[in-house]
């Protein structure tokens, strides 16, 4: 289900104090990059991920791969930091992002 347009504001917001937990270089979606992210979407509901790409259009293609492979949505692109959202159906409450700024 798409997020609506209060979720993203509210999430935004979330996201501005947030340090990102996943980088993407180089080497592009690796097999521990992947893994990772699921890791961070599993644990944090909300991530913000950096990428350390020069090329503005291969940036956008490898976020939109980071959310297809997480099942994820973008909710904000601001220069190479994304913040990317998965709900989580069991969330930690000591974890979760969006349970601990409630």
């Amino acid at each position: 289900m798409p997020l609506n347009n209060e979720q993203k504001k509210q999430y935004k917001s979330i996201g501005h104090d947030l340090k990102p937990v996943l980088m993407v270089a180089g080497n592009g979606l690796s097999e521990g990059v992947l893994a990772e992210l699921e890791r961070a979407l599993a644990d944090h509901e909300l991530i913000k991920v950096q990428v350390k790409l020069e090329d503005r259009e291969q940036r956008a293609e490898v976020i939109a791969e980071l959310c297809k492979a997480g099942r994820a949505e973008l909710v904000q692109t601001i220069g190479k930091m994304a913040l990317i959202y998965r709900k989580n159906p069991q969330p930690n409450k000591q974890l979760s992002n969006i349970h601990r700024y409630k």
